[in-house]
C-alpha cells in the first residue's frame, strides 16, 4: 500500500481527516520522521488502542530502519512517553504521589494572578498578538512556578523551549544547542534541589519514594524536561485555539459570557473541538496486531489520530460543531489508558483561568487581521497558530 501524501493534512486537517474516517479505519501515511506508519481515524479504534498493551511506546520496539524519530540525548530520554510497564507503572506511581489534585488546586489563585499581570501589561495597548503576549508566556510562568524554576532563568527557558517547538530552518543546530542547554540547566537545577530542597514540585520529586524505591537522574531530568516542554507546548495552543474557536462562534461567545458557571464544560468541548495535540505519541506493536480490520504488522509505527476520533460521528453527534453545552465528554484529547496526559488537571486549570481572566477584562475581543489570514503551524504533530493578533475593549462589569 502506498503512503498517503500528508499535506493535505496540515492544509485542511479535519476535512481530510473526515475523508480519510470515511474512506476506511487505518490508513498507511507518511509519519512525522518521513518514514510510512499506520493513521488510525476512528474514535472506537483509536480509544482501543490507546489502552492496547500490545501497543508499545518504547522506541526499542521499532523495527530497524522503520522509525526515525527525534532524539534525545539520555538524560531527556527515560520519560514517561518512551515506557511501557513495569517501568512506566513505577515511574508514574512515584510520580503522582507528588502531582496531586491538591497542588494544581493550590496553584488556581497564583495562575491567575500571573494572567491578571500579563494582560494588565497588555490592556492599554488596545490590540496584541495574544500568542506572544499571553497564551504563550502564561504556561511557562506556571510551569516554573511549579518546578521551582528560579526567576532569572525563566526567560532562557522560554527559548530553549520555543526553539524545540518552532525549529528555525535556517538554524538546524540550534535544536540541539537548546537541548545541551537545557540537559546542563535541568541537571544543574536537580543538584540544587537536592541540597536545599524548596516547596516546589521539582524538590518533592527529587524526595519522593516508595519503600526504597526513588527516580533515578535520568529518571529525574527526563520528568522535569517533559513537564516542561509538554506542559508549556500542549497549554499555549489549548488557550490560543480556544479563543480563536470563540471568536469563531460568536453564539457561543455570548451564551459563555451569560453563564460562566458554564466555563469547565466549554474547555472540555473545546479541547474535543480544536485540541493542541492532533496525534497520540507513536507506538509499536510488540506483535503483528489487527486494527479496525487491518493487520499491522510488528515493529511499525502506528499513528492514533485523537484529532479525527474528537471528531468522529459515530460517537459524537454533529461532531464538527462547537457546542459548548455539549454534555457527553468522552473526548481523547488528553489520552485513554494508563498513558492518560499526567498533567490533565493543571492544563484543564490554566485554560479555564486563562479565558476566565481575558473574558472578564474584556467586554469586546475580535480579531484585528481577516480569519483567512491566520497561519497554523506547518505539523501533523501539533495544532497550533503562529500568532494570534486581537483586538479589545476594556470591560466594566463583573464577570464575563
Amino acid at each position: 500500500m502506498r503512503p498517503i501524501d500528508t499535506a493535505p493534512l496540515v492544509a485542511d486537517p479535519y476535512g481530510t481527516l473526515a475523508a480519510l474516517r470515511e474512506a476506511g479505519p487505518v490508513h498507511r501515511i507518511q509519519g512525522t520522521d518521513g518514514k510510512p506508519a499506520w493513521l488510525v481515524t476512528r474514535y472506537e479504534d483509536v480509544r482501543r488502542s490507546l489502552a492496547d498493551p500490545r501497543l508499545s511506546l518504547d522506541k526499542r520496539h521499532a523495527k530497524p530502519g522503520n522509525y526515525a524519530g527525534f532524539a534525545l540525548p539520555p538524560a531527556l530520554d527515560a520519560n514517561l512517553l518512551n515506557m511501557d510497564p513495569p517501568d512506566h507503572t513505577r515511574v508514574r506511581r512515584l510520580v503522582v504521589k507528588a502531582f496531586t489534585p491538591g497542588r494544581v488546586e493550590k496553584l488556581r489563585e497564583p495562575v491567575r494572578r500571573l494572567a491578571d499581570g500579563l494582560l494588565d501589561a497588555v490592556e492599554p495597548a488596545g490590540s496584541a498578538d495574544l500568542l506572544a503576549v499571553y497564551a504563550g508566556p502564561l504556561p511557562i510562568l506556571v510551569m516554573c512556578d511549579l518546578l521551582g524554576v528560579p526567576e532569572d532563568r525563566r526567560l532562557d527557558f522560554r527559548t530553549w523551549t520555543d526553539a524545540l517547538v518552532t525549529p528555525d530552518p535556517a538554524r538546524p543546530e540550534a535544536a540541539r544547542e537548546a537541548i545541551g542547554s537545557m540537559t546542563r540547566f535541568l541537571t544543574g537545577l536537580l543538584a540544587a534541589k537536592r541540597a536545599e530542597p524548596a516547596d516546589d514540585l521539582l524538590s518533592d520529586l527529587v524526595a519522593v519514594r516508595d519503600g526504597g524505591d526513588r527516580l533515578s537522574e535520568d529518571e529525574l531530568t527526563s520528568l522535569a524536561f517533559l513537564l516542561l516542554f509538554a506542559g508549556y507546548e500542549n497549554t499555549v495552543h489549548l488557550i490560543a485555539n480556544s479563543v480563536l474557536a470563540l471568536l469563531d462562534h460568536p453564539e457561543q461567545l455570548r451564551a459563555l459570557r451569560k453563564n460562566p458557571d458554564g466555563l469547565v464544560a466549554a474547555v472540555e468541548e473545546l479541547n474535543r473541538y480544536d485540541g493542541p495535540a492532533p496525534l497520540a505519541i507513536r507506538r509499536f506493536p510488540l506483535e503483528d496486531v489487527e486494527i479496525g480490520g487491518v493487520t499491522v504488522p510488528a515493529g511499525e509505527t502506528v499513528l492514533l489520530s485523537l484529532a479525527s476520533a474528537n471528531r468522529d460521528p459515530a460517537r459524537f453527534p454533529d461532531a464538527d460543531r462547537l457546542d459548548l453545552g455539549r454534555s457527553d465528554f468522552g473526548h481523547l484529547a488528553l489520552g485513554h489508558g494508563i498513558h492518560y496526559c499526567l498533567g490533565a488537571a493543571l492544563g484543564r486549570a490554566e485554560t479555564e483561568i486563562a479565558l476566565a481572566a481575558l473574558l472578564e477584562r474584556f467586554d469586546k475581543l475580535e480579531l484585528a487581521v481577516p480569519r483567512d489570514e491566520l497561519k497554523w503551524r506547518p505539523s501533523i504533530r501539533a495544532r497550533g497558530l503562529i500568532s494570534l493578533p486581537v483586538r479589545w475593549s476594556t470591560s466594566s462589569r463583573t464577570g464575563f
